[in-house]
């Protein structure tokens, strides 16, 4: 009689490294970029993630338009989080209006 093997899904609830980078509305002031920055930053610490590093990279030209914008605001930021609260990160991500484009790596293995 063969034995099934149950799987664990210990992935979900150990963090990873994670990178993301994403383009805000370049049309956005200074003070709605930095709470939008700020509300991201929430939202990752606020679901037991850890937020190591923010890099703005200010605002740059794109290589096609997107959403009819020709430049946007870039953001890098680097944190650690567990994989099944990124797939809520993506989703938040996605249905903004102010993140014209986002893209999220998971940095190492």
């Amino acid at each position: 009689m063969a034995r099934k093997k149950v799987e664990t899904k210990v992935e979900d609830t150990k963090s990873q490294e994670y990178e993301l980078v994403y383009i805000l509305n370049p049309e956005m002031t200074d003070e709605v970029l930095e709470t939008r920055i700020n509300n991201i930053n929430q939202f990752i610490t606020g679901r037991e993630g850890i937020v190591d590093a923010v890099d703005k990279w200010g605002k740059k030209k794109l290589a096609y338009p997107i959403k009819h914008f020709l430049e946007g605001n870039y953001v890098l930021t680097k944190f650690k989080m567990s994989p099944a609260r990124c797939k809520e990160l993506e989703a938040n991500l996605r249905i903004s209006e102010d993140v014209v484009r986002h893209l999220l790596i998971k940095v190492g293995n």
